[in-house]
């Protein structure tokens, strides 16, 4: 006889356009390049920007321009469904009335209606929510609004409503904000620079090597950007959705309490717990009007059995 109980215990592989949250690693120290890679570093140091409309936070990058914004969603939508179809034939994929899907998509429908007026493109994504049975802490949006959450994430850090909306938001931002579009052009823009300072310099075989463990760490210092963008944006979303701003704070209380062992801080691709909850607190004064004066749930959730 078969069971079709829905697993928490899947192994799937994260999809190549997905956002690592749960990468394990202390989460901001921004790291400058000294004199590894001039070109690479100027680059870095005056990057373009597209005002997004809506709020101050909706900024992306001018690195967009240089990829396709529908070949992204394209590859994201189809590694999205590979996903899926891997989890569902582990059965450890969210049945539609599973108590955490329902509570995941409720969040998700009172915060999408506030993608469109930071990225008019959000007005076309078939936005998509799931739950994959996984002990992983981890979460993501992946570009053109595939939201997904492991359900070790909500049963571990045992997340209220609040909390699960500060993730969401946060995710739903890296897709806004396009940051994966952007890392994709601020790679090919770094690779241009590296050749041909290699060429320009007569570096050789070992001066190349040093100039890609210098790009290397210069995509992390994008990354840690990317974080901060997200962090801020999020908390808008969420904000804006009825959910309590401060949740961002106990949220990554959790997370630091659960990342013990991370590798050094400057090689991480995310900004450390402790900045970030900083960073959190001076933004609060801007977040409890946005608050205040937002509709809040009519329904409440409660976590997975821990």
């Amino acid at each position: 006889m078969r069971d079709d109980t829905f697993r928490t215990d899947a192994q799937l592989p994260l999809p190549a356009l997905a956002h690592a949250r749960g990468c394990g690693c202390l989460l901001h120290a921004r790291r400058r390049l000294g004199g590894a890679l001039l070109g690479a570093g100027a680059l870095a140091a005056t990057p373009a920007w597209a005002q997004g409309a809506g709020e101050p936070e909706c900024k992306r990058s001018g690195f967009t321009k240089v990829v396709s914004a529908e070949q992204i969603e394209q590859s994201a939508g189809q590694q999205y469904r590979q996903m899926l179809q891997q989890a569902a034939d582990q059965r450890a994929l969210g049945p539609v009335d599973n108590g955490q899907v329902k509570r995941l998509r409720y969040i998700a429908q009172r915060i999408i209606p506030f993608a469109t007026a930071c990225n008019g493109r959000a007005a076309q994504w078939r936005w998509e929510v799931n739950l994959i049975g996984s002990q992983q802490l981890n979460a993501f949006c992946m570009p053109g609004g595939k939201i997904a959450f492991y359900s070790g994430i909500l049963s571990k850090l045992q997340l209220d409503d609040d909390e699960v909306a500060m993730i969401m938001g946060h995710e739903v931002a890296h897709a806004l904000l396009e940051h994966a579009r952007e890392r994709m052009g601020k790679t090919m823009a770094t690779r241009g620079v590296i050749e041909i300072g290699t060429a320009l310099l007569g570096l050789g075989n070992l001066g190349r090597t040093a100039a890609d463990m210098g790009g290397q760490l210069l995509t992390l210092q994008f990354s840690r950007s990317d974080e901060s963008e997200a962090d801020a944006l999020g908390l808008v979303l969420a904000a804006k959705a009825g959910y309590r701003p401060q949740a961002g704070i106990t949220l990554w209380q959790k997370m630091l309490a659960a990342s013990k062992g991370a590798p050094p801080q400057w090689l991480s691709t995310h900004p450390s717990g402790d900045s970030r909850i900083r960073d959190m607190q001076a933004r609060m004064a801007r977040m409890e009007p946005l608050y205040t004066q937002a509709a809040k749930p009519d329904q409440r959730f409660a976590p997975p059995a821990a």
